[in-house]
């Protein structure tokens, strides 16, 4: 696999923030491109496989790829888990999808969680665990105190109504996205036949129905065996794809918080239906308690359109405001003057038109794989969806999850 008129080395940062905020843990490593001499006879036999996309989609694909013998190249346009990999909650959950397509691979991937947690050490390297998650509702105008309720946890001491337990350790988890990504890419990086690329890609080149090479922009071409789209939200701005299927974004936002003493917080999740005082709809905000000692607040979704830089995507500034009044009155401990901000922030979503993830080979396109449109479900979905495409890129059929009710194919207009 040779890239023309590009950089054959780069860096990629890990961030483990496992530890009290105070410490600053930073963690490098080197990603290189050119193989040993001694290893060249042996590689030149394995299937190369370039994904397309850093997310958690993109990076569980090439990790499974790499653990299977694939030859992998990984491009990302910006850096590793930059989008909603690195701001969602990561909030995992074993049954709440079910009755619905995606059953089968959340309850896998749920479990493959756990199965990568004990391979990777994932408590202490990207904060796995498993936690209980609650139900309740709030409305800002009630001055009482929280309901007396055994199930309630006391960090929760606003007007907190009808707690109902909805997850337990056994079925609801927790990890921090952009270190899971982050981990599971430097283990594959370090172990297999994985390497990064930073750079935008422009286009797939077909020959007579098969992939043969892709493009990237002002750096040359990569040929290849096989290619996995896995691009989120950007999805539909490669023509071969919104020719077939529509991706649309939803932009959803988060803070992201530090109380003054985080010990106080107890590992219990909060999924709200929270009533403003000045009235409207109810909201659905959701709260995260990490073992970083960090707080993650999210709500506030709306469509929108995705810019072509990741790094530009910013929070709304009423949408930030709302969430950091939510915590506050979820709890006295996550009010204005008990917390740090680390940070405001917001993400797209991928959705598709039938609210199923798009995974599998391409209608008409030999070699060339998709994987998107994962929803709120991304992170909880990434490791099935990665094991299952390498399985079907590189065996020819997913024998983990059955990937039909995902196929493109699906997409493909009946005369």
């Amino acid at each position: 696999m040779k890239l023309l008129s590009s950089s054959s080395s780069i860096s990629i940062s890990l961030f483990p923030s496992l530890s009290p905020p105070s410490r600053k843990p930073s963690t490098r490593i080197s990603i290189r491109s050119s193989l040993s001499a001694t290893m060249e006879g042996a590689e030149e036999e394995k299937k190369r496989v370039i994904v397309c996309g850093g997310g958690v989609i993109g990076v569980c694909t090439a990790f499974f790829l790499a653990k299977k013998g694939a030859k992998v190249t990984l491009i990302e346009k910006s850096s590793i888990a930059c989008a909603a990999s690195g701001k969602a909650g990561g909030f995992l959950a074993l049954d709440w999808c079910d009755g619905r397509a995606i059953s089968k691979l959340a309850r896998t991937s749920f479990n493959l969680h756990r199965t990568l947690s004990l391979e990777l050490n994932g408590s202490e390297s990207y904060g796995y665990r498993p936690l209980d998650t609650l139900s309740l509702s709030i409305t800002e105008q009630d001055q009482s105190s929280s309901s007396k309720s055994k199930i309630l946890p006391s960090w929760v001491d606003g007007p907190a109504r009808n707690p109902n337990t909805i997850g337990t350790v056994e079925t609801t988890a927790q990890v921090h996205p952009q270190l899971f990504t982050r981990t599971l890419l430097s283990f594959a990086v370090a172990n297999h036949d994985l390497e990064v690329v930073i750079g935008e890609l422009e286009r797939v080149e077909i020959d007579q129905g098969r992939v043969q090479s892709v493009v990237l922009k002002g750096k040359g071409v990569i040929e290849t065996d096989s290619v996995v789209l896995a691009l989120g939200p950007w999805s539909s701005r490669l023509s071969m794809i919104s020719s077939l299927f529509n991706v649309s974004a939803l932009k959803a936002h988060s803070i992201v918080l530090i109380p003054k003493d985080p010990t106080a917080v107890t590992p219990h999740a909060l999924f709200l239906t929270y009533k403003a005082a000045n009235g409207g709809e109810p909201m659905d905000p959701e709260v995260y308690p990490r073992p970083t000692g960090e707080v993650y607040v999210c709500g506030m979704s709306a469509k929108g359109e995705v810019p072509d830089n990741p790094e530009e995507i910013m929070g709304d500034p009423e949408s930030i405001k709302v969430l950091k009044r939510v915590a506050g009155t979820v709890s006295s401990h996550l009010k204005e003057g008990e917390v740090e901000v680390k940070a405001e922030q917001a993400c797209f979503l991928p959705l598709t038109d039938d609210d199923k993830p798009v995974i599998g080979e391409m209608p008409n396109v030999k070699g060339c794989y998709v994987a998107t449109g994962h929803s709120c479900w991304g992170i909880l979905n990434g490791p099935a969806t990665g094991a299952a495409m390498a399985e079907l890129v590189l065996d020819g059929v997913s024998s983990i999850v059955d990937l039909t009710p995902f196929s493109p194919a699906r997409f493909v207009k009946k005369y």
